[in-house]
């Protein structure tokens, strides 16, 4: 497994650069809609073809839950879950927040998790019962324990508006009661941050399996606790997630407030 994870960290730095190469000529006339406010370009799909065919010669019997759709047939045993771009419209923008991300699910456990933010080549990984790493060095998550003294990060729903005046009732809490939320526009990197104590923790939904599989995994590798909006655990499919530090159970108490 330590093979395979270093193996799976430098594809995600090969297919990472093509990515940053792409980001210096990119053509803002090549954007396409999936749907309402869900951008694609080329790239997307370029990295994911490219972090498919990787990952199929490193572990061959393995599915694939991707969210371009270039193999999405699921195994029984292993398969992996695939954002090659997760921030694509802070891409399409030029904004440098961005990143890939790739876990590895075994039966209906994540075992391997790797988050590369491209602009700052930051690698974030672990694996299953292990440390977690940011370019070799181990991090660990936050230890601020009060809710007071933390720096959250969120996401706003690009779709499906409807539990909007909810959700702005848990922004207006967090606004009054930490050192403030930020928005940076890709789970994967929001996690990351988490996992590495720049956020004491990090919350939203909408969400899909992609954007948050190998960042939710890393947190708990970093000694993190990871759960959905009801302290449970379907954070992977559920569609929403809370994932913190000490402070987890603060959040969740806002949140319950009024979700």
């Amino acid at each position: 497994m330590n093979n395979l994870l270093n193996q799976v960290v430098s594809l995600s730095k090969e297919v990472g650069e093509f990515i940053r190469q792409e980001s210096l000529v990119f053509d803002t006339s090549k954007i396409q809609k999936k749907g309402f406010n869900d951008l694609v370009s080329y790239v997307d799909k370029e990295a994911e073809q490219q972090l498919v065919k990787g990952l199929k010669a490193l572990l061959p019997k393995a599915g694939f839950i991707a969210e371009e759709g270039t193999s999405n047939h699921q195994e029984e045993e292993y398969n992996w879950i695939v954002d090659p771009l997760d921030g694509t419209t802070n891409f399409t923008h030029g904004l440098p927040v961005y990143a890939i991300s790739i876990a590895l699910m075994k039966k209906q456990e994540i075992v391997l998790g790797v988050v590369f933010e491209i602009n700052r080549q930051e690698c974030f990984y672990s694996l299953k019962g292990e440390k977690a790493f940011c370019n070799e060095q181990e991090i660990k998550i936050s230890q601020i324990s009060k809710l007071e003294d933390s720096l959250l990060a969120t996401g706003f729903p690009y779709y499906n508006f409807d539990e909007m005046d909810k959700y702005l009732k848990i922004l207006n809490q967090f606004m009054q009661t930490t050192h403030g939320l930020r928005r940076m526009g890709s789970a994967a990197v929001d996690l990351a941050y988490v996992a590495c104590g720049r956020f004491e923790g990090f919350f939203e939904y909408n969400l899909n399996s992609w954007d948050v599989a190998a960042g939710a995994f890393i947190v708990q590798q970093a000694g993190g606790i990871v759960t959905d909006f009801s302290g449970g655990n379907n954070f992977v499919f559920g569609r929403q997630i809370v994932a913190a530090s000490a402070i987890h159970q603060q959040m969740i108490n806002s949140i319950q407030k009024y979700w």
